[in-house]
């Protein structure tokens, strides 16, 4: 699989979105871990997880604990495995979404993070969504001061604009490496955000490509352009979807949601797959 950079640290153009082992719906743990190590065997190396990504009240950090048991578990090296988790989202276990971006929740996420990932230093650390409720620069001075601790190795921002971005970028001195914004065929309002992380350097990681978990499989019938030119490559609706945007910037790295061995290895056949600019326009179009 080619590759890509997130900050100085080189991986897999297709990573894996693990929340999907871990929500409503989620799978045993068996098929899960079996997802995992196929993404692995595929030559994916980056695995995005986040804290919130759970059913229950009691089992915050759940995708992260089964994350760190499939990547303990595998038989090959995974030295050069990056793991990106998120803090600043909440799930009280009732299927609804809150946040709390305060410093103080941040830093103590992170430690709990720390310690089911079973890490010294956390990969890669995303503040997960603004919090209304918290002056953006102050969520991002607790990401600053768990990176200047050693805490994390790398600084990332989820569900940003523009605005944020550079002012994340500022308050971190220099070192915010990565942007993680939902884009896909039907959500293309984080273009601006694409463009402006393609023109800095920075990674722009598009969570949910494909559409979401429910939408994912009908892809190629609500977006017609993408099945037929599929069916001219031999290659599925999903797999022209994550090379449209593999050939957007060289910065974007999609972490399509999987939680199953099939689907992530469909997946991560999209970084072989060259379209034409013919296609490109096309699909745009779309």
């Amino acid at each position: 699989m080619q590759t890509r950079r997130i900050g100085d640290v080189q991986v897999g153009a297709i990573g894996l979105g693990a929340m999907p082992m871990s929500i409503e719906g989620r799978p045993d743990e068996q098929r899960s871990i079996a997802a995992i190590h196929a993404a692995l065997d595929a030559g994916v190396t980056l695995i995005d997880t986040a804290d919130a990504y759970h059913m229950h009240a009691d089992e915050v950090g759940h995708n992260e604990s089964l994350i760190a048991r499939a990547v303990a578990g595998y038989g090959g090296d995974t030295s050069n495995v990056l793991i990106a988790t998120k803090g600043g989202h909440l799930r009280p276990g009732d299927g609804s979404w809150t946040l709390d971006g305060s410093p103080e929740h941040l830093k103590r996420a992170c430690e709990e993070s720390l310690k089911r990932l079973g890490v010294e230093a956390i990969g890669l650390y995303q503040f997960h969504r603004p919090d209304p409720k918290v002056p953006y620069a102050d969520s991002i001075g607790a990401v600053r001061d768990l990176l200047d601790a050693g805490k994390i190795r790398h600084a990332g921002v989820s569900n940003a604009n523009p605005q944020q971005i550079r002012l994340a970028q500022e308050i971190l001195d220099g070192r915010l490496v990565s942007v993680q914004n939902q884009f896909s065929p039907a959500f293309r309002s984080s273009e601006p955000e694409l463009r402006l992380c393609a023109q800095t350097g920075l990674a722009f990681l598009p969570w949910s490509p494909l559409g979401g978990i429910s939408r994912a499989s009908a892809l190629g019938s609500r977006f017609a352009a993408f099945g037929e030119i599929g069916r001219d490559h031999g290659a599925s609706p999903q797999q022209v979807c994550l090379a449209w945007m593999l050939a957007k910037a060289p910065v974007v790295i999609p972490i399509p949601g999987s939680s199953r061995p099939e689907t992530i290895r469909d997946s991560v056949a999209a970084a072989d797959l060259t379209l034409t600019a013919e296609e490109l326009a096309r699909l745009d179009a779309a």
